[in-house]
């Protein structure tokens, strides 16, 4: 009976079934790291536009109880806002801002500050 050198099939199929295994890991990872991307410039971009708006409501002499909301475009998104002021000690006004897109809420905020 004559030697044969090389592989089986069985050791080629599963030589196969390793490597696909392993490119499929790879490929869903460098999915997670895009769509993890994403989230970052979206959270980031999101507490870009609640910064600003903490910065009007500290500066607004005007800025009175309740609720408002709106939007405002920013790097060619729109992002939609809420401000909630409210009282809560004597002197005092609670502010929260949030932030979202169409995919759900980017950012918040809340500082406090002295009545007008």
């Amino acid at each position: 009976m004559a030697d044969r050198s090389g592989f089986t099939l069985i050791e080629l199929l599963v030589a196969l079934a390793v490597f696909s295994l392993a490119a499929m890991a790879l490929l869903n990872l460098s999915g997670e790291n895009t769509r993890s991307a994403a989230r970052v410039e979206t959270r980031t971009l999101g507490g870009v536009v609640a910064e600003n708006l903490a910065v009007e409501a500290m500066i607004d002499l005007r800025l009175a109880e309740g609720r408002t909301d709106g939007a405002i475009p920013l790097a060619g998104r729109q992002w939609r806002w809420t401000r909630s002021v409210q009282g809560v000690e004597a002197g005092l006004l609670r502010i929260d801002i949030a932030v979202s897109t169409d995919e759900g809420q980017a950012a918040d905020r809340v500082l406090f500050r002295s009545r007008p």
